[in-house]
């Protein structure tokens, strides 16, 4: 038993049993995997995959009590190279964030601009991508550390923390007669068509449910990821739009009106959320800590489970 033949059978399974796929992953070749797989279910005795002639279908019972050793052991090898490093050399290495365009755009610059100064050789790699993709890359080990709004909270192998809570805004033309109302209303808005966030991001599912809850329909005309595509449809005259309020600049969106909308929409808030076991590096710790004020980077390591 090797940590490539353990490396293969993780890769198999996140890559639904395609051994091409696998094969292309870790840079060898087909055969290779199949001949890996079948080494190491003869030494251990038992069939792990599920096959049809010489294709995988899936994992057997002992093939899933298997796997999850299996990723505990790849990810303690993990953690003791880990551990090595932040012996060997405490402030050299690198960070993987994974986040959405929301996170990235409009509430990281300034803590990733204080964090680089105070770590100027750690490499940071900043991964954009939607919320369902950040568990992706923390569950597989792609990512130290995952930002969103949706999806992190309440998954078993994930440890989240709030960053901060927000409300939906609404925005529209300067001369919009949305402007002139002493307060907004669910029914006024849905009198217009709407400009909002992709199902998934950025809250969408509390703007969705805010208006279910009041009886009223709406007409979503177009839907994005990034803030910006909205503001730019809603200033072309497509509809109203409804943003997290920090993506709103008074002054590079000075013909946009922002109009606060926190009686009306449910708050969001803000998680951010590491894999339980896995050991941070003390600057890994230090930009958890400065992404959300719940994480104490002294005993973060004993919440994770890892070892300290």
């Amino acid at each position: 038993m090797n940590f490539q033949q353990l490396r293969i059978v993780r890769e198999t399974v996140r890559r639904g049993f395609n051994l091409t796929e696998v094969a292309n992953a870790l840079y060898t070749s087909q055969p290779g995997v199949s001949k890996h797989l079948k080494d190491l279910e003869d030494e251990l005795g038992v069939e792990l995959f599920v096959r049809r002639g010489k294709r995988l279908l899936g994992l057997t019972e002992p093939g899933k009590e298997l796997i999850e050793t299996v990723e505990r052991i790849l990810r303690d090898a993990q953690n003791l190279r880990s551990i090595a490093d932040q012996f060997a050399s405490r402030e050299q290495g690198s960070l993987t964030v994974a986040t959405t365009h929301t996170q990235a755009r409009y509430a990281l610059p300034e803590i990733i601009k204080q964090f680089k100064a105070r770590y100027p050789q750690v490499h940071l790699a900043l991964h954009q991508c939607s919320p369902r993709e950040i568990v992706e890359m923390l569950l597989a080990g792609e990512a130290d550390v995952g930002i969103a709004t949706e999806s992190i909270e309440g998954v078993p192998e994930l440890v989240s923390f709030p960053c901060y809570t927000w409300h939906h805004a609404v925005i529209v033309p300067k001369d919009h007669p949305l402007t002139r109302l002493p307060a907004l209303t669910l029914e006024a808005i849905a009198a217009y068509p709407i400009v909002t966030y992709h199902e998934g991001f950025t809250g969408r599912s509390h703007i969705d449910e805010a208006f279910a809850g009041a009886g009223q329909s709406v007409d979503i005309v177009l839907s994005a990821i990034d803030a910006d595509v909205i503001k730019t449809y809603v200033e072309v005259g497509l509809g109203i739009g409804i943003i997290a309020p920090m993506a709103f600049n008074a002054v590079k969106d000075s013909g946009l009106a922002l109009l606060s909308a926190e009686h009306l929409f449910p708050g969001n808030t803000t998680r951010l959320a590491v894999h339980r076991g896995v050991y941070l590096r003390d600057y890994a710790r230090q930009f958890a800590a400065m992404v959300s004020p719940a994480v104490d980077p002294e005993t973060l390591q004993k919440t994770l489970g890892g070892s300290a």
